[in-house]
């Protein structure tokens, strides 16, 4: 008899988290948990083509293969770039706020 491998999928939106437990064939792809899971069909926002996909916060390709326990991650696009908010910052002459990194540093 077929090993069969149990999933978790994860899809984060602003309001509220959906997670889908599924169970499919060992050597399945990530592209399989997916569609196993359904989130395609009831988010159509989902894109395979745009949004990024991990598996454990590790960015993964569709034809990723499972192991069991795994949890598939449905990233959504960033909606501003990070970089891009640093150099709007600097050019307005705002000075960032330094972390708790910094200050223990100093310490000592």
């Amino acid at each position: 008899m077929a090993e069969t491998l149990n999933v978790e999928i994860c899809y984060a939106m602003n309001s509220k988290q959906e997670v889908v437990r599924v169970r499919v064939p060992e050597g399945a792809t990530l592209q399989h948990g997916l569609d196993a899971s359904g989130l395609l069909a009831k988010y159509p926002e989902i894109d395979i083509r745009k949004n990024k996909f991990g598996i454990w916060n590790k960015l993964s390709k569709l034809d990723a293969v499972l192991r069991d326990k795994d949890r598939i991650e449905i990233y959504r696009p960033l909606i501003a770039d990070p970089k891009e908010v640093r150099r709007q910052r600097a050019a307005e002459g705002k000075v960032m706020k330094k972390g708790a990194g910094d200050a223990d540093a100093s310490e000592g």
